[in-house]
């Protein structure tokens, strides 16, 4: 029964005895083959011919103290192998003591943890990464607030500049609505950020233990969703600070790029809310401001969404549409989130006015989408509703007067 023991302990883990002095009295075939000797370049020499030259000098002090002192000692050990490749091994070793309690020998019992060892000092390289990817990301964000602030602070120069030469009435409704949507803006910015953010989270928790389960490919691929993500949050900052970029030098632009913008703006917003858009377009160039005309669109779909949840229009379906005729584009908005009433329809452009409740709307965008439209397109706007649609068209001239 005893040999069945012995011969299975040798059979499955690796082996080996010194004498008191550490010389190689015994090796099992696991001995060899994880060292890459063979029993005859073994046996006779010191234990020390499989130590690994990193190993600090104290690590076997301590050894040779616990054992001389008939105590078990267990570690995790890095050796060298023959070929002066590397290999750990959890390691126990046992002093065997004769019928006068003297120390006979020892015995070492091992087992191979190469690859757990490799994996675990590669998920922490991949989390030294992960962790320099979070700074980057950090003082990115930082830079980027501090853009915004620079921005705000350039928007309230301007609107107290426009106080002080006692400028249209508009021109200031203009700038509050301004801010109320940066406002707005920046609320999205953290809405948008708490998917990615738990999802950033998981991927990390999914990374570790891929890595404790030495799953090396799955560990890669988690690394590189981590790092998507990462970057996918950085760009949602670099897309809202462009948003409120204060450009003023009207360009040649295409009316699709704006609205593409203003839906890239929105993507989360309109997917959380189950809202389906659906786009037609013809490739239509007008001059003036990118920007403003995003934000007429922004304005526009977020009405909609409004609308939606307001009314708790189950199928949401937004219609979007790009055309030219007669020397003028056209951009139709539909929605069928119920319909406008007509008493309301008349109001819709007014200053202040709004059916919303006051935390949810300022009552300014519309009529600011309508101003912009009107001086900064020489544009008109207007609105139908009927049968539970409501389309906002935009009509634009195409001769070079509209950016005047």
């Amino acid at each position: 029964m005893l040999q069945q023991y012995q011969e299975a302990i040798e059979n499955s883990n690796i082996v080996s005895k010194t004498d008191v002095n550490g010389i190689i009295t015994f090796v099992n075939d696991e001995f060899c083959k994880i060292s890459g000797y063979s029993k005859e370049e073994l046996l006779g020499k010191n234990h020390n011919i499989v130590r690994h030259p990193d190993v600090p000098a104290s690590k076997f002090k301590l050894l040779w103290q616990t054992i001389k002192a008939k105590k078990i000692y267990k570690a995790t050990v890095k050796n060298r192998a023959k070929d002066g490749s590397t290999f750990y091994v959890n390691t126990t070793v046992i002093p065997i003591l004769d019928e006068k309690d003297m120390i006979q020998e020892f015995i070492a019992i091992r087992y191979d943890v190469t690859k757990e060892v490799f994996y675990r000092e590669s998920l922490e390289k991949k989390e030294l990464e992960l962790e320099e990817l979070n700074r980057g990301l950090e003082k990115r964000v930082e830079e980027k607030t501090k853009e915004l602030k620079e921005l705000n602070e350039t928007l309230e120069r301007r609107v107290k500049k426009e106080i002080a030469k006692n400028e249209e009435k508009q021109k200031v409704m203009f700038w509050q609505s301004r801010f109320a949507s940066m406002g707005e803006m920046i609320a999205n910015i953290a809405h948008q950020w708490r998917q990615p953010l738990t999802e950033l989270n998981l991927t990390l928790f999914s990374l570790k233990k891929a890595a404790l389960d030495g799953d090396k490919e799955a560990v890669d691929a988690l690394y590189n969703d981590g790092k998507v993500l990462i970057k996918n949050m950085s760009n949602t900052i670099e897309d809202f600070s462009n948003f409120f970029k204060p450009e003023k030098e009207k360009q040649p632009f295409l009316l699709r790029e704006s609205i593409e913008e203003a839906l890239h703006i929105l993507k989360r917003v309109l997917k959380r809310d189950m809202i389906q858009v659906k786009t037609s377009y013809e490739d239509v160039q007008i001059l003036g401001i990118s920007n403003e005309f995003t934000q007429v669109i922004v304005n526009l779909l977020k009405n909609s969404r409004d609308a939606f949840v307001e009314k708790s229009i189950l199928i949401r379906e937004i219609d979007i549409q790009i055309k030219s005729d007669n020397g003028f584009a056209y951009v139709w908005i539909t929605d069928n989130a119920g319909g406008i009433k007509e008493k309301e329809r008349y109001k819709i452009f007014e200053p202040y006015f709004t059916t919303k409740h006051a935390s949810q709307g300022t009552g300014l965008g519309l009529f600011m989408s309508k101003m912009i439209c009107e001086k900064g397109f020489n544009a008109s706007l207007d609105v139908s509703s009927k049968k539970g649609m409501t389309t906002f068209k935009i009509k634009i001239p195409l001769e070079t007067k509209n950016a005047q």
